[in-house]
């Protein structure tokens, strides 16, 4: 009998240093302070640096602490200089479940702007420090959106929460589904996975940010603490990339039903997530949008 993934698969990380982004609350705290027991070396890499010292300090092990704000391209520009080395994984966890309609900094819709062109950027400049993974969390809730091109920014079009957080994560699928691609054809020596979390609660709640949850935030996340993973469960998908022999660019979601909650399990992706057409317009709006490029 196929025993089931656990957090045990991930043995003695010693000497494996992983950036983990979004990492106060939710599924990137669940993440990293598993890696951290596992014996890496993690960084932190969070907007409040007394909540993200706070939770270092709960964890234990090899942990630090560094700024990031993936809504402000200069924050996100300057974290490279902020800590020193190279790094064995990078994790790109964080995301936002925007509950108004708002710009960031520099003038991205938030949940575009957060969710995509932050770690897109991040990604590109941190890259030749990046030994051997890069793994973004994406969602399935990207499987019933779409993304116009002519609008990306939802300046024309109606916005509401839930449609703009699931276009944001058919963005990072399909910028991961393109990143494969250019790691394949220039021979790197960095592999990239996609996860899907499940239907955590705690994430839904936390990654929005704010003080006060709308009306629909707090009966969403009712729903998912009934049906949900929790953020332990939320959690395997992005550390079974680390442990498990995977082909590079695989999706890694949930076993059970609807993809709610399960254990972590080879998952499939739409067609629209499929695109490479769609994925190379993404890839070169995301470009534009921060200046920023691959160096391979």
């Amino acid at each position: 009998m196929t025993q089931p993934w656990s957090v045990a698969r991930l043995g003695d990380m010693s000497g494996q240093r992983i950036i983990v982004t979004g990492a106060t609350n939710g599924v990137g705290l669940a993440t990293a302070t598993a890696l951290a027991r596992a014996g890496a070396e993690v960084i932190l890499a969070v907007r409040n640096l007394e909540l993200g010292a706070q939770r270092a300090a709960e964890m234990g092990g090899r942990t630090s602490v560094v700024k990031l704000d993936l809504a402000d391209q200069s924050s996100v520009r300057a974290f490279p200089d902020l800590f020193d080395g190279e790094v064995d994984v990078l994790v790109n966890n964080a995301g936002l479940v925007a509950q108004h309609h708002s710009d960031t900094v520099d003038g991205f819709e938030m949940t575009m702007g957060t969710n995509l062109l932050g770690p897109f950027a991040l990604t590109n400049l941190l890259y030749g420090r990046v030994r051997s993974k890069i793994i973004n969390v994406g969602s399935d809730a990207h499987k019933s959106a779409t993304i116009d091109f002519d609008d990306p920014h939802l300046r024309s079009r109606k916005w509401s929460a839930f449609p703009a957080y699931a276009r944001s994560k058919l963005a990072v699928m399909l910028w991961g589904l393109e990143l494969d691609r250019r790691l394949r054809a220039a021979s790197a020596p960095v592999s990239t996975y996609l996860t899907h979390p499940g239907y955590v609660a705690s994430n839904l709640a936390n990654v929005s940010d704010t003080r006060v949850m709308s009306s629909f935030h707090k009966v969403v996340t009712a729903v998912a603490n009934v049906i949900g993973n929790d953020i332990e469960a939320g959690a395997a998908p992005t550390l079974y990339c680390l442990t498990e022999p995977i082909p590079p660019g695989s999706y890694v979601g949930i076993d059970g039903r609807f993809g709610f909650k399960g254990g972590p399990a080879l998952s499939g992706r739409t067609a629209n997530a499929c695109d490479y057409g769609d994925a190379r317009k993404l890839w070169e709006f995301a470009e534009r949008e921060t200046g920023t490029a691959l160096p391979v």
